[in-house]
């Protein structure tokens, strides 16, 4: 798999631990740079994701909460704030999360590489409620605030 790489000024201390794990994990990187501000970069991981040029996303921010805010607001892109194992994979199987965004303020090398290496692993789950549950975000994602979620 593809995984587009792209930290801004805060993120740049795990930017190798990224690219190591994901490499060690057997998956291709596509480096998206570093820039300095984290809708920069946001924005060329998501295109990246849109024009098929990777599958996937690693986001690094001082505390991941700035590009998961901007990467969530590109159609296409499900991103996620996450600093723990679980929500690593369940986020992937659950949630088709296509982004991880990791804080580099907040986890050391070691933690992002296994977050990291968990994410690029976990594969979509084609179970009914998953299913169901992906379809009402992307109904939320199409029609906003006027989304039906009921259907009707």
């Amino acid at each position: 798999m593809i995984i587009a790489v792209g930290v801004d000024h805060a993120g740049v201390p795990l930017q190798d631990a990224v690219t190591a794990s994901l490499r060690d994990a057997g998956h291709d990187v596509l480096d998206c740079g570093v820039r300095d501000d984290y809708p920069d970069i946001a924005l060329a991981v998501g295109r990246a994701i849109a024009e098929h040029r990777a599958e996937r996303g690693v986001l690094v921010c001082g505390s991941g909460a700035g590009v998961a805010v901007a990467a969530a607001k590109l159609p296409g892109v499900r991103a996620a704030t996450i600093h723990d194992g679980y929500t690593a994979h369940q986020a992937v199987e659950h949630d088709a999360v296509n982004v991880i965004c990791v804080g580099a303020r907040v986890v050391g090398d070691r933690v992002t590489a296994e977050l990291v290496a968990a994410f690029a692993n976990a594969q979509v789950s084609d179970e009914p409620r998953h299913v169901r549950r992906r379809a009402k975000v992307d109904l939320i994602e199409h029609d906003g605030l006027l989304a039906n979620l009921e259907g009707e």
